[in-house]
């Protein structure tokens, strides 16, 4: 039975948008090792897993973005030098 999840499981993050993959691989393997050793409850750790590092991974990707943005405002513009004729 415990097999049948994991492989339910497996489905269900490979049928998730590739933007969706980002953290979730990372989660369910972390989350279903956790899950497992926490009482053979690994596609549960899994599932959990994935939200969790799919959820860290966009704060942090909104991080980057709000940084670039204000590093991009805060740099001076570029000047150049006037070309001779």
């Amino acid at each position: 039975m415990i097999r049948w999840k994991n492989a339910a499981a497996a489905v269900l993050f490979a049928a998730l948008p590739v933007a969706g993959h980002a953290g979730c691989l990372k989660g369910a393997a972390v989350g279903g090792v956790a899950g497992h050793v926490a009482g053979h409850h690994a596609a549960l750790g899994a599932a959990a897993g994935c939200a969790i590092g799919h959820h860290e991974t966009a704060e942090q990707n909104k991080k980057n973005a709000q940084a670039a943005a204000a590093q991009q405002k805060a740099a001076p513009p570029q000047q150049t030098a006037p070309q001779p004729h």
